[in-house]
């Protein structure tokens, strides 16, 4: 495997993701910010936030298998979320618990951040997913 997670002693615990990644190999994959969205551009789960992050994580995760990589290959994940508010941090990791298994997002998860915005690019995208990714 070309990515190793830690959360050294000394950082929050416990948090849904690892703090550290590291990696070996050659390839660098950038998949650019993924909403919910059909590939035909249908939208998916017009308001429900959690809806949105799981269909956003499945995109996301189309766009690593068309580079040849999985999650596991991820070293960092970063969420935008619109108008935000601690406490839709439930609806977040809600959208991540239900499609974590389905696309082999593991637990905990690759570093995270995520980034409270006032609007994304359509009024409906209320979450957009980005990822890195290493191979060898």
């Amino acid at each position: 495997m070309a990515v190793t997670y830690t959360s050294p002693d000394g950082m929050t615990h416990p948090v849904p993701y690892h703090h550290v990644a590291m990696a070996t190999g050659t390839r660098h994959i950038h998949v650019a910010g993924q909403i919910a969205r059909l590939a035909d551009g249908s939208p998916v789960a017009p308001g429900d936030l959690a809806d949105q992050v799981a269909q956003a994580l499945r995109n996301t995760g189309i766009g690593l298998a068309g580079a040849g990589a999985t999650f596991a290959d991820v070293v960092r994940l970063t969420f935008y979320v619109t108008d935000w508010t601690p406490e839709k941090i439930g609806a977040v990791m809600s959208g991540v618990e239900a499609v974590a298994a389905e696309i082999g997002l593991p637990s905990p998860m690759p570093p995270a951040s995520l980034i409270g915005v006032s609007v994304l690019f359509e009024p409906d995208v209320l979450v957009e997913v980005e990822a890195t990714a290493v191979t060898d």
